[in-house]
């Protein structure tokens, strides 16, 4: 079972989240840009989880 790797921000929308680029994510994989998540500090407002660095993977 892997990680959905969402390619939107779900705070802002806007910023693109590349396979291999910086993004954070619960544990229930919602996922949000850096910028968004240091401001929310990094907990999510859907479970209230810990917003932890999501896994990367290799562009390809």
């Amino acid at each position: 079972m892997a990680l959905e790797m969402r390619e939107r921000c779900e705070r802002c929308e806007v910023a693109v989240l590349v396979a291999d680029g910086p993004a954070r994510i619960c544990s229930y994989e919602c996922s949000y840009c850096v910028p968004c998540a240091d401001e929310m500090r990094n907990v999510c407002p859907n479970c209230g989880g810990e917003l932890v660095p999501r896994p990367r993977r290799v562009a390809g």
